[in-house]
């Protein structure tokens, strides 16, 4: 039993987060079900062939497409306002399915240098292996990217914010550039989720997430989607998938849209937790500087406002006394856990120099800001004084 897709598309967004996509069974169940198997069964050999030369739409194996795995995919199109999804097991094989299935050798890709470490790596070692020419600019700067995106250009990847130093790009000009040259702009929306960022109605064709993060929300499991086009994702990316089978297991598609169903309370909570925090950080003594697209002293904070809905729950921070000191505030945190991954329910930090950014030659991440006092703060669900508390303690004891 499956709700018309008018009748979803009508619905608002919240309605569409707790019941978008929902495909019951013939057994009526309440919650989605999750169908746990690898394959498909055939009353004749006739379905069969019919089945695999895509005369007849059904299911035939897993790592294709799955039910459980369909409702997540069409729940997230529905809070996306994207056209189709294609999910994943992991966020960087969302990243990198996005670009590898439309990239060939002698193409050109231009990607912002302040990105993930993964997915710089993909850009600047993974490509160039197969013939695949890259172009890495400052994001903040539209001359670069005019000069990058004057040649023929396949592909556009853009981290808004950025990871760790929450820059925010123009999605817009950004895009208006790369569709002169014949490109394609893919946004790793995962710091803004869904709920706070639009990047499709920005002018993006392609968005990627790491649903291991705000989607799931609460460390349990991993998970990605590419969300884009019928075409992108019908001609162009399913044919990838299906033969390198990145797929997302029904098990973990079925806790994500359990996520799904809470995201936008959770992230609505953790804005107003981060706000809180950086407004407390920024009159704390011991910190050299305060980054949050919130505060107005953010040098994009008139355009985060702009494209985003609010400002998310990651803050940065330097602390006066270099890694040295930075360590031992982390090691002297009692509440907040030592963590590289983010958007969490429990509040999260980590030292991006020598954890998530560690790759990169000190050149290129002072180039990002990243310094080695650098520490970046997922602030989680918690009483935000408590965390305040936390912070003040820990500091005080570094």
């Amino acid at each position: 039993m499956k709700i018309g897709k008018d009748a979803q598309d009508s619905w608002r967004p919240r309605t569409q987060m707790v019941r978008g996509g929902l495909n019951r069974s013939e057994f009526g169940e309440t919650s989605e079900a999750m169908f746990m198997t690898s394959g498909y069964v055939y009353e004749a050999a006739e379905q069969a062939e019919d089945a695999f030369k895509d005369r007849v739409d059904r299911f035939i194996y897993s790592r294709f497409s799955n039910p459980t795995v369909d409702m997540f995919q069409d729940r997230l199109c529905l809070i996306e306002n994207a056209p189709a999804c294609r999910a994943t097991s992991t966020g960087m094989a969302a990243v990198f399915a996005s670009m590898a299935c439309m990239v060939k050798a002698g193409d050109h890709v231009v990607g912002s240098r302040a990105v993930f470490g993964s997915c710089l790596y993909i850009l600047t070692e993974i490509l160039p292996r197969y013939g695949v020419e890259t172009t890495i600019v400052d994001g903040l700067d539209l001359n670069q990217w005019q000069e990058a995106l004057s040649r023929p250009t396949t592909c556009v990847f853009i981290e808004t914010p950025s990871n760790p130093g929450l820059d925010i790009i123009d999605i817009a000009a950004v895009s208006d550039l790369a569709h002169a040259a014949g490109a394609k702009v893919v946004i790793d929306n995962v710091f803004a989720s869904p709920v706070l960022q639009k990047p499709l109605e920005l002018g993006a064709d392609i968005v990627v997430y790491s649903a291991t993060k705000h989607i799931d929300g609460q460390g349990r499991c991993m998970g990605g989607a590419i969300l884009g086009t019928e075409d992108y994702c019908e001609n162009t990316l399913k044919p990838f998938m299906r033969h390198t089978g990145p797929s997302m297991s029904p098990f973990n598609a079925w806790v994500l849209l359990k996520g799904l169903e809470t995201l936008e309370l959770r992230v609505e909570q953790h804005c107003r937790n981060a706000a809180n925090a950086a407004a407390f950080l920024s009159d704390l003594e011991g910190l050299t500087r305060v980054v949050y697209p919130g505060l107005e002293s953010h040098p994009q904070h008139e355009l985060a406002k702009k494209q985003m809905k609010d400002y998310g729950n990651i803050v940065t921070f330097d602390i006066d006394g270099g890694k040295e000191r930075s360590f031992r505030f982390l090691n002297a945190l009692r509440l907040i856990d030592i963590s590289n991954n983010l958007g969490d329910t429990k509040s999260l930090v980590t030292h991006p120099a020598t954890t998530t950014h560690q790759r990169l030659s000190p050149e290129d991440r002072a180039s990002l800001g990243i310094s080695d006092s650098l520490v970046r703060l997922s602030v989680g669900l918690e009483d935000v004084e408590d965390v305040k508390e936390d912070i003040s303690q820990a500091l005080a004891s570094a």
